[in-house]
């Protein structure tokens, strides 16, 4: 986290660091992204529950229950969104970075991060960096969601 401070500081970007925030906004995410699912399902993919490999958000996108972009196209699609003012929190750490201009944020800036999510204001996009190699990281936006119903 800290080494996240310094980058976001060496980028020029404005951000104010919150610390208890974090279980606000993983219920946030949950509540933007997993609407769908019923308390079975979420169970059944191991995004919440007291399971040893529960609790990760980001299952949502490894069991496929949602349309999204991995990897590299992942990564491409969030470097060229326009972001203006996002969030930045963790899975396992309560501190959010609230980031007023996170234009200039790449995945690239986030290399060395595990299990971090980020999402715009609205909770209408997110990308996600998880600690597994085989695994994102992931993108999606509300969008996509509805052009895959269509």
């Amino acid at each position: 986290m800290d080494d996240l401070s310094k980058r976001l500081s060496r980028k020029n970007m404005k951000f104010t660091e919150n610390l208890h925030w974090g279980i606000y906004f993983k219920k946030q995410w949950e509540n933007a992204f997993a609407h769908h699912l019923l308390q079975e399902e979420k169970e059944r993919i191991f995004l919440i529950g007291d399971h040893y490999f529960s609790g990760y958000l980001w299952h949502l996108f490894s069991y496929k229950m949602i349309p999204h972009l991995s990897q590299i196209k992942a990564e491409e699609a969030f470097n060229s969104l326009k972001k203006t003012e996002c969030y930045i929190f963790y899975e396992h750490f309560p501190e959010v970075f609230d980031v007023e201009d996170a234009n200039s944020l790449k995945a690239e800036d986030l290399l060395e991060e595990e299990d971090i999510y980020i999402v715009d204001k609205n909770f209408t996009w997110t990308y996600v960096v998880t600690h597994e190699e085989s695994c994102g990281p992931y993108f999606t936006i509300k969008l996509l969601e509805e052009m895959m119903k269509q």
